[in-house]
């Protein structure tokens, strides 16, 4: 497998606008063969969570999109003679800190992109990032509150809300019944993102009744330590299923509820940044998992021999990679792979001289992104002014423990339309 290269022969002829370099396709097909430049070191920022609620997973995610970098600059911006630079700051995931850090952020680094956390990044700097001409491009999913045209906070993946309305669909399906599925939702005020979570599933319980209804949404706090009360009592009423998008702190409290209540064959539904791997290790025992389900756009970590996997080896391999391979990696990689093939188009029709934020931008909203050139960690992406993610064509994937093991449960499942919340 040519992990520089990063085609395969079905998607050559859409990816001539977005192709992929090694550092021999870019000697050869884009300059000729001219000799290896000097590097004009380009800026990007990022924003990490080294103290608060996410700090758990922060090594891999920060490192893994650290090392994309690396690899990007090595081996396509070096014969491009353009290199990116991350500098991460501790937002500790919280609204406040984050816009207090930003004006020195932009003064220091004068940066050409900036890669988040998720929603205190948005709503911090949404209202800034449009006159300081600074995209920012977050891995986690998107949210309704910040579902407005000509964005310049994007998400590589739809809402929380359209990514398990597939899981739900798809198991909705596979039940073959007529009665909807019963979930309770842990969710928390704490965090914008947080709420919008819960209001996009409600929402699309709404539009969906014969799918999916939610029997309840249960407000805790950050990082709840025993909800074995709530969890009861939305049992009671029919859950028989728990969506905890918060943390992992939050998936412990809801697990540990379910086996004081001897009720463990309920599965909870998590996502990328406190998925099964993650939240098993929190709790000390990954079968404490058994049956639950991850989901969300972008490539499922398990040890499945997949491009993405090659390439995380790679930077394991030849960039001292520490990082686990892990949801919270793939979601580094995956923010990192879609900023550095923007500013790659950026910089190549600027000839890598002068390139700005808004150039980046730009080539985020004109230029389609294939999953061939991510390997594979995100499905195909086109952004347009609508929205500050992909309206159409999206999929997503789905992780399980069976067994106590890891495995794929479902790939590429159609995300449903919901409508705006």
């Amino acid at each position: 497998m040519n992990i520089g290269h990063g085609l395969n022969p079905g998607h050559r002829r859409e990816a001539a606008t977005w192709r992929p370099l090694s550092v021999a396709l870019a000697a050869t097909a884009v300059f000729g063969m001219q000799p290896v430049q000097a590097q004009t070191t380009y800026n990007v920022a990022g924003i990490a969570d080294f103290t608060g609620p996410y700090a758990d997973v922060m090594k891999d995610l920060a490192g893994c999109r650290k090392a994309v970098f690396e690899w990007w600059s090595e081996e396509v911006g070096k014969p491009m003679g353009v290199a990116l630079r991350l500098k991460d700051y501790d937002g500790r995931y919280d609204v406040a800190q984050i816009a207090s850090l930003w004006p020195g952020i932009k003064s220091e680094l004068n940066p050409v992109a900036v890669v988040g956390l998720g929603g205190p990044d948005t709503a911090a700097l949404g209202q800034r990032l449009p006159s300081d001409k600074v995209p920012l491009i977050n891995s986690t999913a998107g949210y309704g509150f910040a579902w407005k045209p000509d964005a310049w906070a994007f998400n590589t993946r739809p809402t929380y809300a359209h990514e398990v309305a597939a899981l739900y669909t798809w198991l909705h399906q596979q039940r073959g019944a007529n009665t909807p599925l019963k979930i309770g939702v842990i969710s928390s005020e704490v965090s914008p993102a947080y709420v919008d979570i819960h209001k996009g599933t409600e929402r699309f319980a709404k539009d969906n009744p014969k799918i999916l209804e939610v029997v309840e949404t249960v407000y805790t706090e950050a990082q709840p330590t025993d909800l074995t009360q709530q969890v009861n009592r939305v049992l009671r009423k029919g859950a028989t299923m728990l969506q905890v998008l918060g943390n992992t702190a939050s998936v412990v409290a809801a697990r540990r509820a379910l086996q004081a209540l001897g009720k463990t064959d309920i599965p909870i539904v998590v996502s990328a940044h406190n998925g099964l791997l993650s939240s098993g290790k929190a709790i000390g025992d990954l079968n404490q998992m058994e049956g639950s389900f991850e989901v969300y756009s972008l490539a499922v970590p398990t040890e499945d021999e997949t491009p993405a996997r090659a390439f995380f080896n790679k930077l394991r391999g030849s960039y001292k990679l520490q990082a686990a391979y892990t949801t919270p990696c793939v979601m580094g990689m995956a923010q990192a792979l879609v900023a550095a093939r923007a500013f790659e188009h950026a910089a190549k029709a600027k000839g890598g001289k002068g390139v700005t934020g808004e150039d980046v931008r730009n080539a985020l909203l004109t230029q389609k992104l294939l999953s061939a050139q991510t390997f594979g960690v995100t499905p195909d992406l086109q952004f347009n002014t609508e929205a500050p993610f992909p309206l159409e064509g999206l999929s997503a994937n789905v992780g399980t423990i069976e067994k106590g093991k890891y495995r794929i449960k479902q790939l590429n499942l159609p995300v449903p339309t919901i409508a705006k919340w």
